[in-house]
């Protein structure tokens, strides 16, 4: 017989129990009729019943006799997702991500507002900085887009930066996504991303959080959000990070979880480059483009690789380069993709500073390269 969602958003409002305690509750059906019935008999001696302080208790008791501040809160919550449309997804329920179920450390709840369809498809997270550079969302867009295409459900976790962009990349071609939040159902965060989650519902895509509504973007909340991120996908790719940041965090969950993990070289001199550089270090799959990845991907979910011209997110630069004049090109090949100071470029084009900085803006322009301190640098 199913478990009741009601029961376990009730037990997991009790003072005392977090996602590790609410886990072995689940594996072991303690469900707050049990739970109280063996508090009460001779039963509760044995080690395998688990103990309730005197709070929990009298919460729970009333919850069962459906009166009380647990069961008023538990029936708001519930009436609340409803009026949101979001379901409930309990680890024993057929619809929940089978990938996940696997990792050890899947949560009991999913709240799922959007496509369920999405969850049981291929999956592979794109997740980096929140600050990230233009090269790095330029990447992370391209790559996503390219993956969307290619049949898989990209995943991430709607945060500002690389996120943003590999969710923006699948909705852009009517694919679905999945986001994964750190907040509760009620909530997007951050605010400007309100349309974005919009859209991801309008392609078919989905809004998952394990997180109740009214939970808001507390720093605990996004180690929990990134643990599902990976445990969703197939592979999880990198595209940006620092030393230490979340997206670290799940890559190195992915590879506890079994996961394959990629991630993108870059510039030495670039702070967003030395995370991806220590994951290499660790048995990360360095990528240039993605054929690199659907190739590792196809083979291991059979599935037959679909990828657009246009979607391709790193293609032959020299045909890409046919659109610019001869000057263009001149002045592009003399920017490095780490950073070029002004002088150099101006050596190495032999041109003089006020037509080189005409060329340069139209090359910026064009996405072709991007200012930094004191000169440029190539993005693509």
């Amino acid at each position: 017989m199913p478990s009741d969602p009601k029961d376990w958003i009730a037990i997991s409002q009790l003072p005392g129990i977090g996602p590790a305690t609410l886990g072995k509750l689940f594996r072991g059906k303690w469900t707050p009729k049990k739970l109280i019935a063996d508090q009460d008999s001779q039963s509760a001696t044995s080690s395998n019943t688990p103990r309730l302080n005197k709070l929990q208790k009298a919460q729970l008791y009333n919850y069962v006799m459906q009166r009380g501040s647990l069961w008023d809160s538990t029936q708001q919550c519930v009436e609340q997702l409803q009026r949101i449309n979001v379901q409930c997804l309990l680890a024993d329920d057929d619809a929940y991500p089978a990938l996940l179920r696997e990792a050890p450390d899947h949560p009991v709840m999913l709240f799922l507002q959007g496509s369920i369809d999405a969850l049981h498809m291929p999956m592979v997270s794109v997740v980096g900085s929140r600050n990230a550079s233009a090269a790095g969302l330029r990447h992370a867009y391209q790559f996503s887009k390219a993956l969307s295409a290619g049949g898989f459900v990209v995943t991430s976790g709607m945060a500002l930066g690389i996120d943003g962009a590999a969710h923006q990349a699948a909705v852009d071609l009517g694919l679905p996504t999945v986001a994964v939040m750190g907040t509760g159902s009620d909530q997007v965060y951050p605010r400007r991303h309100q349309k974005l989650s919009e859209k991801i519902l309008e392609t078919g895509g989905a809004l998952m959080t394990e997180l109740l509504p009214g939970a808001g973007p507390l720093a605990a909340h996004f180690p929990r959000r990134n643990r599902i991120i990976s445990g969703l996908s197939t592979g999880v790719l990198v595209v940006e990070a620092a030393v230490k940041s979340g997206s670290l965090i799940t890559a190195r969950m992915a590879l506890n979880q079994g996961r394959e993990v990629f991630a993108l070289p870059g510039s030495i001199d670039h702070p967003g480059s030395r995370g991806c550089h220590a994951l290499i270090r660790e048995g990360a799959v360095l990528v240039e483009s993605v054929d690199h990845m659907l190739d590792e991907l196809s083979a291991m979910l059979g599935l037959l690789r679909r990828v657009s011209e246009d979607t391709e997110a790193t293609g032959n630069q020299n045909e890409l380069q046919k659109g610019l004049s001869d000057i263009q090109n001149m002045v592009l090949n003399s920017v490095d993709f780490s950073q070029t100071l002004l002088e150099e470029i101006i050596i190495r084009t032999d041109s003089l500073d006020c037509q080189l900085q005409s060329h340069l803006v139209e090359l910026e322009l064009l996405g072709w390269i991007e200012a930094t301190a004191g000169g440029y640098q190539r993005i693509r």
